[in-house]
């Protein structure tokens, strides 16, 4: 961003010019640092061009970049290099964008006198709740190097997850929508012209064939008015998954779902059990550390969990008996967390179910990507067979007849 200013020395001369800064409190702190005294400071505003439109929307900062981020962190704090120098360092290196700007404005904050934590807080596009929870601890207990690299490490298994999980789906996704694009060209282009001949011929149809040439017809006809009424359930849908009520019925809808909501369930489980042990090997304490997994688990369903069990932790429950009240937490787990509160080792069996959960989910994935392999044959197989028979059927009877 650039900023127009007029100022003046401390020996009363006029200066005047254009500065380049993250924010207009960067520019403000920049300028105070040059002992000029602000008369008139404003942001330059420019065209933008059909580049700027296309590339701002698109523009984000993704879970690597700041697995990326926290590794340089906690290397260049285990080298005992100062705060504010690394800081500099990692804004030099890196590419122009969002994470640069803002790691800039952090590094503004920090010099004005926030802690790095405050100052990460202003930018929850980037830095989580929980991230920012998770330095604020490191700042207190004075082992930030090994908070960033608990967090480089946590994020790392987190995407990788997450992109198993994802991946996995992506397959079978794509596989249907471009079977459903094509059932779609053969009916208002294929099928409209046989149902022609098909019925010049005068001969009853069978009613499977009926049916496909009805689709066929209205599809033909009527295809703005579907797109219009897709386009507001759409809308619809997305306007009420944005509501309490919304958020909670998706949730619960995505862990019921056969196979897939198996799967969903044990990426929670692994979510909360890493979190938590993440946050209290930092030094963040328990009802803390609920508050912030609940925040970031993801899921309506486990997120009320979560809060739930702190009024009952508060009433002088343990973690154990809070999680055994609801049947989404399986037994295995509260009896793991129990076992870790008896012993006084609760980062250790914390740390174990999140790496159970996790290696379930790697095979669960591989298992479930080999079955939808020859589920979707059949369903394809079964799609273009019906299409088939519609069609040749009839044709091999007007053969048959001559």
């Amino acid at each position: 961003m650039e900023f127009s200013y007029q100022a003046r020395t401390t020996e009363g001369k006029p200066r005047e010019g254009i500065i380049d800064a993250p924010s207009l409190e960067s520019a403000t702190q920049a300028l105070h640092r040059q002992n000029l005294i602000i008369v008139r400071l404003e942001e330059r505003k420019r065209a933008r061009g059909l580049l700027d439109l296309i590339s701002a929307p698109i523009e984000r900062v993704s879970p690597r970049d700041v697995v990326v981020l926290s590794r340089q962190l906690a290397t260049l704090f285990e080298a005992d290099v100062p705060v504010v120098q690394s800081m500099r360092t990692i804004i030099g290196e890196a590419k122009k964008g969002v994470l640069k700007q803002s790691m800039a404005e952090v590094l503004d904050d920090v010099q004005g006198g926030a802690s790095m934590s405050q100052a990460m807080a202003k930018h929850p596009k980037v830095f989580s709740l929980f991230y920012v929870s998770m330095v604020r601890a490191g700042e207190e207990s004075g082992k930030l190097s090994e908070v960033f690299s608990y967090l480089a490490d946590y994020l790392e298994r987190s995407y990788a997850l997450m992109s198993k999980a994802r991946n996995a789906l992506v397959y079978p996704a794509f596989i249907l929508l471009a079977f459903a694009a094509v059932v779609v060209v053969i009916m208002t282009v294929v099928i409209p012209k046989i149902s022609e001949i098909l019925e010049e011929t005068g001969q009853e149809l069978p009613i499977y064939t009926k049916v496909v040439i009805g689709v066929s017809s209205f599809l033909q006809n009527f295809w703005p008015i579907l797109f219009v009424l897709l386009a507001l359930f759409a809308a619809f849908a997305w306007r009420y998954l944005q509501t309490p009520g919304g958020r909670l019925a998706w949730s619960r809808m995505l862990i019921s779902i056969p196979l897939i909501g198996i799967l969903y369930k044990k990426i929670y489980l692994a979510r909360i059990a890493d979190n938590l042990e993440t946050l209290l090997s930092s030094g963040v304490p328990v009802i803390r550390s609920l508050q912030i997994t609940a925040d970031v688990v993801g899921n309506e369903i486990y997120r009320n969990i979560l809060l739930g069990s702190i009024e009952s932790i508060k009433g002088g429950a343990t973690i154990a008996d809070a999680f055994g009240r609801y049947p989404e937490i399986p037994s295995l787990v509260t009896q793991m967390v129990r076992i870790g509160e008896d012993t006084g080792k609760l980062n250790v069996i914390l740390k174990s179910i999140a790496r159970f959960y996790q290696r379930d989910v790697d095979n669960l994935v591989d298992n479930l990507v080999s079955l939808i392999e020859p589920f979707l044959i059949i369903v394809l197989g079964a799609g273009v067979g019906i299409l088939v028979a519609s069609v040749l059927i009839p044709l091999y009877n007007i053969t048959a007849a001559f």
